[in-house]
């Protein structure tokens, strides 16, 4: 039971990393990726949001449009259960940590479109995963898209030291440090599935 918790969490945050394998919530990943305070704060903004909105869309979808025969509306509802959590966490954080709402800025309304969210919960149920597969996915998918922007903050900030040439600057580098940081997690594919065989 542990080995097959850690299976889904392990590969759902490294071997399929949302942000560096799929290439889905970019923006956030780029933007927001600059101060270790705020990638850590945006991460755990949207691993609450992706759990959330797991638990809210997986019965909403098995109980109601898959039930009533309306699995097109899928993706429209998805993302308003999703516009109503983020506007929840905003107010949470706004109530009882102003600093962080003040640093994220406008950044933390941008989870309602960022696709990996989105990503997770169609995913999941396209994928045909229970209630508590998709829980312990959305937590995968979520501790990896913290991992990616933390770890690239990291990246970031050796970069910005090692003052890179004036015509690499800015938005180029970022995106070649970004792709390196990708082409990384491609090596982790076969080591997940030969570590639980």
């Amino acid at each position: 039971m542990i080995k097959t918790i850690l299976y889904i969490v392990l590969t759902a945050a490294i071997t399929n990393n949302y942000v560096l394998v799929k290439f889905l919530g970019i923006c956030p990943f780029l933007g927001v990726s600059k101060k270790l305070d705020q990638a850590a704060g945006m991460s755990l903004a949207v691993i609450f949001v992706m759990l959330l909105a797991t638990a809210a869309t997986w019965p909403i979808y098995h109980l109601l449009l898959a039930f009533f025969h309306f699995a097109y509306m899928q993706t429209v509802v998805f993302i308003l259960v999703i516009a109503a959590l983020v506007q929840l966490v905003e107010i949470i954080l706004k109530r009882y940590m102003p600093s962080l709402h003040a640093s994220l800025g406008v950044y933390l309304p941008l989870i309602t479109t960022n696709c990996a969210v989105l990503g997770v919960t169609v995913n999941n149920i396209n994928d045909g995963l229970g209630f508590g597969a998709s829980m312990l996915t959305s937590l995968g998918c979520g501790l990896g898209f913290f991992l990616a922007m933390v770890l690239f903050c990291g990246v970031r900030s050796r970069v910005a030291e090692a003052k890179p040439a004036k015509s690499v600057e800015g938005l180029p580098i970022t995106l070649i440090s970004a792709a390196i940081v990708s082409l990384a997690f491609f090596g982790f594919a076969g080591i997940i599935g030969n570590l639980f065989g």
